[in-house]
C-alpha cells in the first residue's frame, strides 16, 4: 500500500475491490485497512469486498456509529453478508445499536487496541498500569497527522503536560516489525515524556474473528 492510500485512508473513503464477484463486503476504519487487507491475503480470499471509512473518525468517535449506518443503509442488498470491521471504539453502545438494525457482526472488544493485542492482554495492560497511551501501527505512522499538528505540540508544548501529565508509559503495540514504525513511536513517547514499551501483537483477535466470519459463515 503507498504512502499516498495511507494518507488518503485518514481523510477519505477508500474501497479495495474484490479479485472476483465479491460476496463479501468488510466495512472498516481505515486504521486497520492493512491488517484487514493482510488477513485476506493470508487466507486467499478473492471474493471479499473492502470499504473503508475514514481514519480520523478515531478522533470523533461520537460519529462512528452514524457514518457506519450511512455506509450500510447505502450498500443494503448489495452483498451476501456484511462485517463490520469496528470494535465499539468509543461509541458508547451506539454502533451495537446500528448494527443490531441492520443484522451485522463486529469485532470483539471495546477498541482496536483490545482486539489487536487480544482483549485479555490488553485487559492485563491496563490493570498493570491505567496510565497507558498506546500506537498502533497505524497511530505510530500518523502520529504528527493525528496529535501534533492538531494540538501544536510543537507551539505549545505546554498542552503535552494538560493531555499527559497522568500518563506513565506509552506501550506501542506492533502489528510489524518495522524499524521506521518503532523511531516513531519512541519518538512519540521522548515528545510526550513517557515510558517506552513495545509488544508485538500481529493481528491479534482481527485474524481469527474474520476466518470465523468468512469461512464458517460461507456454510452456515
Amino acid at each position: 500500500m503507498s504512502s499516498e492510500a495511507t494518507t488518503d485512508l485518514l481523510e477519505d473513503e477508500v474501497a479495495f475491490a474484490a479479485a472476483e464477484r465479491p460476496e463479501v463486503l468488510i466495512l472498516a476504519c481505515g486504521a486497520i485497512a492493512r491488517e484487514v487487507l493482510a488477513v485476506i491475503s493470508l487466507n486467499g480470499w478473492t471474493h471479499v469486498d473492502v470499504k473503508c471509512l475514514p481514519a480520523k473518525l478515531h478522533s470523533t468517535p461520537e460519529k462512528i456509529a452514524g457514518a457506519v449506518d450511512a455506509k450500510l443503509t447505502e450498500l443494503a442488498g448489495s452483498y451476501d453478508r456484511v462485517f463490520v470491521a469496528y470494535a465499539d471504539c468509543g461509541t458508547a453502545g451506539a454502533l451495537d445499536v446500528v448494527l443490531d438494525r441492520h443484522g451485522v457482526e463486529r469485532l470483539p472488544g471495546a477498541h482496536c487496541y483490545g482486539f489487536l493485542a487480544g482483549n485479555d492482554a490488553w485487559d492485563a495492560m491496563q490493570e498493570d498500569e491505567p496510565g497507558t497511551y498506546y500506537l498502533t501501527d497505524f497511530l505510530a505512522r500518523h502520529f504528527e497527522a493525528l496529535m501534533v499538528r492538531p494540538y501544536r505540540f510543537d507551539t505549545n508544548p505546554e498542552l503535552i503536560e494538560m493531555m499527559f501529565g497522568n500518563y506513565k508509559r506509552l506501550i506501542y503495540l506492533a502489528q510489524t516489525d518495522d524499524p521506521a514504525l518503532r523511531e516513531r513511536a519512541m519518538a512519540a513517547a521522548e515528545l510526550l515524556g513517557l515510558a517506552y514499551e513495545e509488544r508485538r501483537t500481529a493481528y491479534g483477535e482481527l485474524q481469527p474473528s474474520l476466518v470465523q466470519f468468512v469461512n464458517v459463515g460461507a456454510h452456515a
